[in-house]
């Protein structure tokens, strides 16, 4: 079982940035991405007056892997960790480990939370104190072809839809609806938001860490297991439904099947890119259409998934006043706008939608931003690792999946694996 704070070996780790007597030097590890993050430390290194200067270290790609190189390093009390990009996901282990500085002065507090998205303050949050700031958040629409809505008959921009419809709508049309079924942290996403959007939670009470009770047996996780499994034993099921992460199910719906699919912001870039290389036809941007993250059940509204990164502060640093600084300069307005029209990563405060240059960039940034208001987190938990492991492994294979059989034994494993009865 992982364990919220992972005893490793002390490792000899050298301290970064030998700044005796001279500027400090913050040491920021950055999630990768096309350069934003370092073009936002060399902006606000300028923008210090000579206070403080910012360089960056590359995390690996994979989010797991990320949060391994972090956990080693301030598990051996590296002071070099001034800054760090983390998921979300993350920032309650790293927090009842005492990995973060938690920000306590109601100025800074207020400072830092300042028209920042509802759902995505929520995750920043350990034992009702700020252990990380809000850098970018994230979450899903619905994404569909035009031209299959029409024929179906529907108008997803028009109201609110549910999986149901949109599968019958697929099923009717000879097309498919797109969705990330591997198992990874990504089906672990779709889950956690059809359960959240059903109106229930995979944890009834996350703060309780692994005397944490499982709560997925009951009508929510019921609703969430008959759509994933309904969806991939249907017509409208991908061929590579469960091998399928955001970029096959973004392939997918460009493709002569694609009829629906719900995913990343991203992808809307990414499609206009592809017509500027040549890779796709403009008829098929043409023909995306956007809405919310569809509906559980038609009376309820869904809870869509929320992703983004966290600016955490290392506990151990030697410059936590400049830190707190440099916090308070890459995560303003301003630099949430910017970050989000250069990186394509929407903003965390609900005031940088209304920048011009964001609203350009992303025609549906009004629906981005009333998404990640109302997004559905995923546990927050010092043992998210073994949550999700637990979950996807008893949800997968997709077709797999059957209510009440899959949640009652997702509970029985997770518990199992919680109290240190079962290893993953």
């Amino acid at each position: 079982m992982l364990v919220a704070a992972l005893l490793v070996a002390p490792l000899a780790l050298a301290g970064c940035g030998g700044d005796e007597g001279g500027t400090p030097t913050l040491t920021w590890y950055i999630n990768p991405d096309n350069g934003g993050q370092k073009t936002l430390a060399a902006q606000c290194s300028d923008a210090s007056g000579g206070a403080y200067r910012i360089t960056t270290q590359v995390l690996p790609n994979d989010a797991t892997a990320q949060r391994e190189q972090l956990i080693r390093r301030l598990a051996a009390g590296d002071s070099s960790v001034d800054l760090m990009s983390l998921d979300p996901v993350f920032v309650a282990e790293f927090a009842n480990a005492g990995y973060l500085t938690t920000i306590t002065d109601e100025a800074d507090v207020a400072q830092l939370t300042a028209d920042v998205l509802p759902a995505a303050l929520e995750a920043a949050y350990w034992k009702d104190e700020l252990v990380a700031t809000p850098f970018w958040a994230n979450t899903q629409l619905l994404w569909y072809r035009k031209s299959v809505a029409a024929a179906a008959g529907i108008d997803p921009a028009a109201g609110p839809v549910t999986w149901e419809q949109l599968i019958e709508a697929a099923e009717a049309q000879g097309k498919t609806f797109a969705v990330q079924g591997n198992r990874y942290e990504g089906y672990m996403v779709w889950i956690n938001a059809l359960t959240m959007s059903a109106g229930g939670q995979i944890l009834s009470d996350p703060e309780a860490g692994d005397e944490a009770t499982p709560s997925m047996a009951g009508p929510a996780g019921d609703a969430a297991a008959e759509i994933v499994g309904g969806l991939a034993r249907s017509a409208a099921a991908p061929p590579g439904i469960s091998t399928s992460d955001e970029e096959e199910a973004r392939s997918t719906f460009q493709g002569g099947r694609g009829g629906f699919m719900v995913n990343w912001p991203y992808v809307y870039a990414a499609a206009k890119s592809a017509v500027e290389a040549g890779g796709l036809d403009q008829s098929v941007v043409d023909d995306i259409g956007w809405a919310r993250y569809p509906r559980v059940e038609a009376g309820q509204a869904s809870r869509p998934p929320l992703g983004g990164i966290n600016l955490g502060i290392g506990k151990f640093s030697k410059h936590q006043e400049e830190a707190l600084a440099a916090v308070k300069c890459i995560t303003s307005v301003e630099h949430n706008a910017q970050y989000m029209v250069e990186a394509g990563n929407p903003a965390a405060r609900a005031a940088a939608y209304d920048d011009p240059a964001v609203k350009e960039a992303f025609p549906m940034a009004d629906l981005i931003r009333e998404s990640i208001a109302d997004a559905g987190p995923r546990p927050i938990t010092p043992y998210y690792g073994d949550v999700s492991s637990s979950v996807q492994r008893v949800w997968h294979p997709a077709n797999s999946v059957r209510a009440p059989q899959t949640p009652e034994e997702t509970d029985k494993y997770m518990a199992e694996v919680l109290s240190g009865e079962r290893l993953l």
